[in-house]
């Protein structure tokens, strides 16, 4: 007998369990984009190599180890599943003409891929909501996106995440300043680790991102390169500043996030937590004035922020203690001959006025049907047996709180269920 074929290590499958806080996250998040005026757009899990070359940058982690990238065996194209999802709809815009009419906003959501060694909150199949707004040039639209991801934390009753920013100027700030650090590395290259000589002279920004404890006294003297920035980037980086005091949104400016992607300029942000080990960053994001053109386009400012879904979910479920979302409005109950028919018919009424609802198939003792009913999440029991079916009645029995049993009408019922917030 061959061996059973399991899921790809890191590759996950959401089961039934874990899938109702998914339909829970993914519901708030729909309510949430719709109250800011951002607009779906769906991007193809597939793209050409070239563009993440191009717009991540050829000396980061995720191009030179991290992407999954073949040939394509009937026309021979170089192609990569996406690793994340900013270039793919940079490219989306460029491609359908959308910044036409003017500056918009888009958010996407979906699967992204990188080969990197699986563990709690790092996978190789991983999800993302992402927000992008292209065209809008002010510090105004950073201060938004940094609102609007505060807000989603209350709504989604996460509290302990906090708010990092930084600014990497424009090209010739970062430009003084890679000078200034390869001087510095270069005068301690002796306790440089493997990763840190590789990047010294090809992308010395990186040796900041580095999370090697015995590299940390190092970096942390390194310059800064907020001592470096042009005049219009620090009166940018003050005005969202600005912004951010007046709407109460707390923040700590961290000199050495820099983001492992090469397109960013200017605003850089992370939400962080300590509850997620290593793997602390749940939200992170910036600007990227100079990407549009780096694919193809006419100069664009642009800014957007990218979330990991999975390390959500494990904050919202820790905090919730495990216990799901209740998934259904009622469970029926039923035996008997009678009770089965009118089963059916009271299962459809309760659906026709939007209350979602499983009927137990498969027989079995009223008890048995009851712990089956327990087990679903189901609010409410709603037991059927021969009398309550001649009197076109059910009894209701709510799972989730100690109340008595009601019997009552099925018109009857609509209103008592309502009555009971759901």
């Amino acid at each position: 007998m061959s061996d059973k074929i399991q899921a790809i290590r890191g590759m996950n499958d959401i089961l039934p369990e874990d899938a109702h806080w998914w339909d829970f996250f993914e519901e708030t998040v729909k309510n949430w984009l719709e109250a800011y005026g951002y607009r779906t757009i769906r991007l193809p899990i597939l793209e050409q190599t070239a563009l993440f070359r191009r717009s991540i940058g050829e000396v980061t982690d995720i191009v030179e180890k991290e992407m999954y990238t073949f040939e394509d065996h009937l026309n021979g194209e170089n192609l990569t599943l996406r690793p994340e999802g900013t270039a793919s709809c940079v490219r989306a815009v460029l491609q359908h003409n959308l910044l036409y009419p003017g500056p918009l906003r888009l958010a996407y959501s979906g699967p992204m891929f990188r080969h990197e060694r699986p563990q709690k909150g790092r996978y190789r199949q991983f999800h993302q909501v992402g927000v992008e707004a292209l065209g809008f040039e002010g510090p105004d639209m950073d201060g938004e996106q940094i609102v609007m991801a505060s807000r989603l934390w209350r709504k989604l009753g996460i509290n302990d995440v906090r708010l990092e920013i930084n600014s990497l100027g424009d090209t010739a700030s970062r430009a003084r300043h890679r000078g200034k650090l390869i001087r510095h590395f270069e005068q301690h290259q002796d306790s440089l680790d493997d990763d840190a000589k590789r990047r010294l002279h090809s992308n010395p920004l990186r040796i900041l991102d580095s999370k090697n404890p015995a590299m940390r006294e190092i970096v942390e003297s390194a310059p800064k390169l907020l001592d470096e920035l042009d005049e219009d980037s620090l009166l940018h980086f003050e005005k969202l500043q600005i912004i951010l005091n007046e709407l109460g949104v707390g923040y700590t400016i961290n000199s050495r996030l820099v983001r492992g992607l090469d397109y960013y300029n200017r605003t850089v942000f992370e939400w962080v937590t300590d509850r997620l080990g290593a793997q602390g960053t749940v939200c992170a994001g910036g600007r990227y004035d100079g990407l549009v053109s780096q694919i193809g386009g006419k100069p664009t400012p642009a800014c957007g922020f990218a979330m990991g879904i999975e390390r959500i979910l494990s904050l919202i479920q820790e905090d919730n203690g495990g216990v799901s979302p209740r998934a259904q409005d009622v469970y029926v109950v039923h035996q008997g001959e009678k009770a089965s028919k009118f089963a059916v018919i009271a299962a459809e009424f309760l659906r026709d006025h939007h209350f979602s609802v499983i009927l137990h198939c498969g027989g079995g003792s009223f008890k048995s049907q009851m712990k089956k009913a327990d087990a679903s999440g189901s609010g409410f029991a709603a037991i059927i047996g021969d009398d309550e079916a001649g009197a076109c009645e059910i009894s209701l029995k709510p799972l989730r709180a100690e109340m008595g049993q009601f019997r009552m009408g099925l018109a009857e019922a609509v209103s008592w269920l309502r009555s009971q917030s759901i």
